[in-house]
């Protein structure tokens, strides 16, 4: 960990200057590593990698993996700083095709990450397939880049060039780009800036104006304007929250339930499978649907990204018309954590595999009871009505799972785009992470392959039943186009 600390220091050395400068801030340089310690890092992930990653030649083969391991290797001729350095790993590790397996900045940069933040391009934008609409602008009153705007290019750049150069960074279930899409649309400025560089001062954008013609501008990067004063730095006592009211935001955050009553419709919107006391939720929910009498249930999984499994199937079973198990094949490669040193936590998903699977005849450890185990169908409250399930590039993982075991079903209707999460199935369930000694740097490490089933089509994502893709119109018109498709479709 000596660039982490290397990095801590050097940055508090020179924000002490930058402070006795005020508006004219000075950014300090960030400190690289030379070329040795990285190239060891590459050379553990990759054994840890080979040890414990169940699904590493998935997609892609293993003479192919050993190439792209080498070609990062030989293309770190000189010291890099993190970033650079983070870009490589992430580009490689995306090979994989494996949206659990990812990498993020060490610790160390973590807390300093801010100071870098800015400039930065100026415009969020929303992205899917070749188009890229203005979400908003950092700058007040921008009479050009109003919400909705469609944007043709960015420095003589096509959204289609844009995107796949940054696309090669982002770890995602097989062949699908919709999750990356989605990842994109979170935080363009964010991704522009951390894989095309903040070179640029200046940024020359083509776009569509009001009356559909195509014009050229060009726009400075963003840069926050640096309060020197004390003023709008105090807090009023009577605006801050409650302990409790805080718990409740976080809890309505996760998951949250409405009722038109006037269409007899539910609408439910889950964001994580993890936390947010989910079954004693599910419970109430669907006793309220059952006492009102509800027809038509609405479950918005768009921002979903997966979480506890048991809380997937515990959902399911309000909903499935017959028993159903999890998966086909739920199997490790191995138990053994041979690089416990590096990563954490080990002793907790140690005790899990030895005590909760079995190593089979195939030399895998397989988790037998989701293997083997049908869930029947709640005989309480469950709902029969109509059932409509919206999903997009960020629904993901245990969501998935939860989609998959109703597609096809008489009365559900699964509607919105492709999601991120695999249809055939996903390397998951326990994830711990790995730290490279040398950088910091943190890569996620899944340690079961799921097989949802084996008679599906493998490398893409669900698809929808019903396909309802974003707009230009209805994000600048301000209304959520996936909603107001399914209320009329409720309506006929």
């Amino acid at each position: 960990m000596k660039t982490a600390r290397l990095i801590v220091t050097t940055i508090v050395l020179m924000m002490g200057l930058s402070v006795q400068t005020h508006a004219q801030r000075i950014i300090p340089p960030l400190p690289k590593m030379a070329p040795a310690p990285l190239v060891e890092d590459i050379v553990l992930l990759k054994k840890i990698l080979e040890a414990n990653h169940p699904s590493l030649y998935w997609y892609t083969s293993k003479d192919s993996i050993d190439y792209y391991f080498q070609e990062t290797i030989a293309g770190i001729t000189d010291s890099l700083n993190e970033p650079d350095y983070k870009n490589r790993l992430s580009k490689l590790v995306a090979r994989i095709r494996c949206g659990h397996t990812t990498v993020r900045f060490s610790k160390a940069y973590g807390k300093v990450a801010s100071i870098y933040r800015y400039p930065q391009f100026p415009l969020a934008l929303k992205v899917w397939d070749d188009s890229l609409v203005v979400l908003g602008s950092a700058y007040r009153n921008d009479s050009i880049f109003k919400r909705g705007t469609i944007v043709t290019a960015i420095n003589q750049q096509t959204p289609v060039q844009l995107l796949d150069t940054i696309y090669q960074y982002i770890s995602t279930d097989g062949y699908g780009v919709n999750h990356k899409s989605q990842v994109i649309s979170g935080n363009f400025p964010g991704w522009y800036k951390t894989i095309l560089g903040d070179a640029d001062s200046i940024y020359t954008i083509r776009y569509i104006d009001s009356t559909g013609i195509e014009k050229e501008t060009r726009v400075k990067a963003y840069r926050p304007v640096v309060d020197t004063s004390r003023q709008g730095r105090q807090e009023t006592r009577g605006s801050m929250l409650t302990r409790r009211e805080i718990r409740q935001l976080n809890l309505l955050n996760k998951r949250s339930m409405v009722i038109d009553t006037a269409a007899s419709t539910a609408f439910i919107r889950l964001t994580t499978f993890t936390g947010g006391r989910l079954k004693s939720f599910f419970r109430r929910s669907f006793k309220t649907l059952s006492r009102l009498a509800i027809q038509n249930l609405v479950i918005d999984l768009r921002e979903n990204g997966g979480g506890n499994v048991s809380n997937s199937i515990r959902l399911t079973q309000y909903l499935t018309d017959k028993p159903f198990k999890v998966g086909d094949t739920v199997a490790a490669i191995s138990r053994k954590f041979e690089y416990g040193r590096y990563i954490k936590p080990t002793f907790i998903y140690w005790m899990a595999m030895n005590f909760g699977a079995r190593k089979e005849k195939d030399g895998k450890i397989h988790y037998r009871r989701y293997e083997r185990h049908y869930y029947s169908p709640s005989t309480t409250n469950h709902f029969n009505g109509k059932v409509y399930l919206i999903q997009g590039g960020y629904t993901f993982s245990a969501s998935t799972m939860f989609i998959s075991q109703l597609q096809g079903q008489e009365n559900v209707k699964v509607v919105g785009e492709e999601t991120g999460g695999g249809y055939y199935g996903n390397s998951a369930m326990h994830i711990p992470k790995i730290t490279l000694p040398n950088s910091g740097i943190v890569v996620s490490l899944p340690m079961y392959r799921l097989v949802m089933n084996k008679d599906r089509v493998k490398g893409r994502g669900i698809m929808p039943d019903v396909i309802i893709k974003p707009s230009s119109q209805a994000i600048r018109e301000g209304y959520d186009i996936k909603i107001k498709e399914v209320r009329k479709m409720i309506g006929q």
